[in-house]
């Protein structure tokens, strides 16, 4: 039988498991609701929402222009579950804004990518394709193994009082 866990426990489990991450993977759409799969370096600003920087030749950036909600994941790397039905994964509904270089969040943002993934990011900044996406969650599911999927709310990931069964 499963060890019970605290909201709480569960809410720092789901914390430490995404900032682990140094990428996300993110399902948008285009204006024809076509799904595009991909990903991107990020990084998680001071309130836990999430933010990539990201050319604008990339689908992605051109979805988000045109339909700025996504989907995010991170999920546990193939070779390090026991189980491949039932990866540890944090999946999350989220919308998105675009930053421009004149907003006060984009130096410490561009300041926490480039301590992250190291000088790319210098050069990378100085393309006029590239821009700043940061993302507020909107609700996700986080989810442990086989029957412990939990319900999160939020940029904290709080756990939600109703409990999914399956992942």
């Amino acid at each position: 039988m499963p060890t019970a866990f605290t909201a709480e426990e569960l809410q720092a489990e789901a914390l430490a498991f995404r900032d682990a991450f140094k990428t996300v993977l993110l399902a948008t759409a285009d204006s024809n609701a076509a799904p595009d799969a991909s990903y991107a370096p990020c990084v998680i600003d001071e309130d836990g929402r999430i933010a990539v920087f990201i050319s604008e030749l990339a689908n992605h950036t051109r979805n988000l222009r045109i339909n700025p909600r996504a989907s995010l994941m991170f999920i546990a790397d193939e070779s390090t579950s026991r189980n491949l039905f039932a990866r540890r994964r944090l999946t999350l509904s989220a919308a998105a804004e675009t930053l421009p270089r004149s907003h006060p969040q984009w130096p410490p943002l561009m300041e926490k990518m480039r301590d992250r993934h190291g000088n790319t990011i210098d050069l990378l900044m100085q393309l006029p394709d590239f821009q700043l996406f940061r993302f507020t969650t909107l609700e996700g599911t986080w989810v442990r193994g086989f029957g412990q999927a939990f319900p999160v709310l939020n940029d904290r990931l709080e756990i939600s009082a109703e409990r999914r069964t399956s992942g």
